[in-house]
């Protein structure tokens, strides 16, 4: 891929987990990050162990984000990676962009702390 032409891929996608995290918090919702950027020596350990179900990961490319978010319960917040805490985020995730997809949607690999920008 070019590399003029990735940057402005992940500049875009910055632009809109910028836009996620606020929307999330407008929800009640804060979080942690996981994963941004993954050496591919990384990726081969994770499919080699199951991790992972591809070698082209667009962690690789740094266009996936992984985000713990916690859920408002009471005066605190819980850590959740229920597909029915993140549905809102996800569909809101996928409304920004058509090459945004969230992995709670996906139907091999369930993934709801992942989201990304297809290249």
């Amino acid at each position: 891929m070019e590399r003029k032409k990735l940057s402005q891929k992940q500049m875009k996608f910055s632009q809109d987990v910028v836009s996620l995290l606020l929307f999330a918090m407008e929800k009640g919702f804060r979080f942690t990050f996981g994963e941004v950027m993954r050496p591919k020596e990384m990726q081969e350990i994770y499919y080699r162990d199951g991790r992972s179900t591809t070698m082209n990961s667009m962690h690789v490319h740094k266009l996936a984000i992984d985000i713990n978010f916690f859920k408002p319960d009471g005066k605190t917040h819980t850590l959740t990676y229920l597909k029915a805490d993140l549905q809102e985020i996800g569909e809101f995730w996928e409304s920004l962009d058509d090459k945004n997809e969230w992995g709670g949607n996906w139907e091999y690999f369930l993934d709801t702390p992942h989201f990304q920008r297809t290249k």
